[in-house]
């Protein structure tokens, strides 16, 4: 996977959300937040470019945040939801 990707990150007092721009068209991970916790709410990819591997950046951008951060992830968006179930490294981020 291509971890060279720019993610810019737009944070607001009740939550952000995280952007991919490729080729014009932008992908986004969208989140709020409570207390010490990121709800993640939705991720989407452009029909165009999924397969490529820019959803999985995005939420691994968020997981390195939330860690930086010391919150912790509820994830509500499935796939966000699956990526992490697949990754044990990451389980240390989840909300329990």
């Amino acid at each position: 996977m291509n971890n060279d990707f720019q993610i810019d990150h737009e944070e607001r007092a009740a939550g952000g959300r995280y952007v991919l721009t490729v080729d014009g068209q932008e992908s986004e991970l969208t989140y709020s937040r409570a207390d010490d916790r990121m709800l993640i709410t939705h991720t989407y990819v452009p029909p165009a470019l999924r397969g490529g591997d820019l959803g999985l950046a995005l939420v691994r951008r968020a997981v390195e945040d939330a860690r930086a951060k010391q919150l912790k992830i509820v994830p509500i968006c499935p796939y966000v939801k699956l990526q992490i179930a697949r990754r044990p490294q990451w389980q240390d981020v989840l909300a329990r």
